[in-house]
């Protein structure tokens, strides 16, 4: 399963700002209790690119969201922003 450190975000590893979300690694519908600190903007992205059911496949593992190609842009875009940054955020089209 996944190691989370609460100074840095699971998702980008950037530092978290004020405001923090906890994204279940493993949906909470699929039984998942376990939750690591995310930005917002990085848990709107996680779950516009990423369903449910591929959560629970990925079984609480970060690299398969890092090998998916629009959020390994996503979190190059990112890398730079300040903790709170926000934008609106894509869903990926069906």
């Amino acid at each position: 399963m996944s190691e989370a450190n609460e100074d840095v975000c699971w998702l980008c590893g950037r530092p978290l700002g004020r405001r923090v979300q906890w994204h279940h690694v493993v949906p909470k519908a699929k039984k998942g209790r376990e939750t690591v600190p995310v930005h917002p903007i990085c848990h709107k992205t996680i779950h516009a690119h990423v369903t449910n059911a591929e959560l629970a496949r990925m079984d609480g593992e970060r690299t398969p969201l890092l090998e998916k190609e629009d959020i390994a842009k996503f979190l190059r875009w990112i890398a730079d922003k300040p903790p709170d940054f926000h934008a609106p955020t894509r869903r990926r089209r069906s």
